[in-house]
């Protein structure tokens, strides 16, 4: 890889990739990967882009943004979904922390149907 290197990283919730790649597809065709990644976004994308912002920002007073974005990405349902979601960070969340971000993404859910 001769003359690229990574400038700056971000993590960015999943629905906020659609656009990006329809945006894209727009100008030109896109690669394997690309077609693979939209098409992996557009079934598993469970917010809209303004509710997953708005939840990572609520979520973001709680933990770290990386853990929210996670957690807008794949939105969990009980704290089964919680503790894998955690299981490969380190230290832990008390329970009530979990069950608080629970709640706050049960709201989330709701607006959505």
């Amino acid at each position: 890889m001769i003359g690229k290197k990574v400038l700056e990283t971000d993590p960015i919730p999943l629905v906020k990739v659609k656009p990006l790649l329809e945006e894209r597809e727009t100008v030109h065709e896109l690669s394997y990967e690309q077609n693979l990644a939209l098409d992996h976004v557009t079934k598993f994308s469970k917010i809209s882009v303004d509710n997953a912002e708005k939840l990572v920002g609520e979520l973001e007073e709680i933990i770290k943004k990386t853990q929210a974005i996670k957690i807008a990405d794949v939105m969990p349902e009980d704290m089964d979904d919680m503790r894998l979601i955690f299981a490969k960070e380190r230290g832990s969340h008390k329970k009530e922390e979990m069950e608080n971000i629970l709640k706050i993404v049960s709201k989330y859910r709701e607006e959505e149907e």
